[in-house]
Formats: structure tokens, sequence, C-alpha cells
């Protein structure tokens, strides 16, 4: 995997929800409590005053908080493993579908305005007390992709040392890398030292 100051700094590249969810965190661990609630709210999940709320709940609800970080692992790892069937062109398994219609069952509610930060937002409001509907926009964007099929242009980086998702949204279908600042560049910087190389060993 790329380096985690790399990491951070295009953390929200992959185009869809989902996508930047999956590539959230160390795939090599569970996300901890600040990555979860730092993602929510870089993606607008939630606002700046409920992740000063949020951030505290460690020490307030421990068991609620446990709870929802372990729920919020599983559904990335769930989601990672779903994203790379879709690109060797597998149906969504049925414990995958079931993940995010789970989600999705307990996140009825409704839009509200609520004045944060000096402005106005749109913030969802869930009829249930529990966590669980923090992960609602993520499930929703999960199941966008997934009923999508073959037809959505999933990707993951080509730089093996990379993988993380992406939504290819160009004309060409054709994107390759997460960001061309990072590992496009660094590739085109490792293929000019290899020729380089190469031509200075023909001499």
């Amino acid at each position: 995997m790329a380096d985690t100051a790399d990491h951070e700094l295009i953390s929200l590249i992959g185009g869809r929800l989902a996508l930047d969810f999956a590539n959230a965190g160390s795939p090599k661990r569970l996300l901890s409590w600040e990555e979860l609630i730092s993602f929510l709210e870089a993606t607008r999940v939630i606002s700046a005053t409920r992740t000063a709320v949020l951030l505290e709940l460690p020490e307030t609800d421990p068991h609620a908080a446990h709870g929802l970080l372990q729920r919020s692992s599983h559904f990335r790892d769930t989601l990672r493993q779903t994203f790379r069937g879709m690109l060797r062109k597998e149906t969504a398994k049925a414990e995958t579908v079931e993940a995010i219609n789970a989600l999705l069952r307990v996140t009825e509610g409704h839009d509200e305005l609520r004045f944060d930060g000096g402005r106005w937002r749109i913030e969802f409001v869930a009829r249930e007390s529990g966590l669980e509907w923090l992960l609602a926009a993520i499930a929703r964007s999960a199941a966008e992709i997934v009923a999508e099929g073959e037809n959505a242009r999933v990707r993951v980086c080509a730089n093996p040392e990379c993988g993380l998702f992406f939504y290819d949204g160009s004309r060409t279908k054709r994107r390759r890398w997460c960001a061309m600042a990072v590992c496009g560049n660094r590739h085109k910087v490792a293929s000019f030292a290899k020729k380089h190389a190469a031509r200075g060993a023909g001499k």
C-alpha cells in the first residue's frame, strides 16, 4: 500500500461515497474511531457540530461507539471484497446485498435544514435512535454501484502498491490512477528512470 501520508491526501478520490469509504484507513486493521468520524465529516455525512459530540462518544457511551466501529469496519471490508469482485465481473454476493439492505432498513427518517457554521445545510435525521443511520448514505451509494452491475465503472489504481478504488468517470473510460498527482507521476518518474538506465546500459 502507499504511504499513510499519501492516503490522507488522496483519500477522497473515489468519485462515489462507497468507494471512498472502502478506501478509508488501512486494510490491515479496523478503522479507528477518529478515522470513522473524520471520514463522515469530510464527506459531509455529518456536521462539524455533530462531529464534536461523536468524538466524545467512546468516553460517554463506549458500548455504542464500539458497536458502530465494529459494524463500520466490517461493512468497509465487505465493500472492498464486493468491489474487487466487480473488477472481476462477478455478481454481488447475497451476503453483501443483505449487509447493504440491513443498513438501508434502519435508516428511515427525513432531511432537515440545520444551521451550522454560519450557514444552512441539509442533514438527515433518522427515526431510529441507534447509530447505524450514520452509515446510511454509504449504504445507499453502495446499492447504486451494485445495481449498475457490469456497467459500473469501478476501477482500482494501476499502482500495485496502492490499491485504492475509484469510479472512472472519464470520457475514454481508461483512467488508470487513483490520482495522477501521486501514483500517476510516480509511474512516469519510474518509467523515465528505467528508460534512462536502459539507454545508459546500451552505450
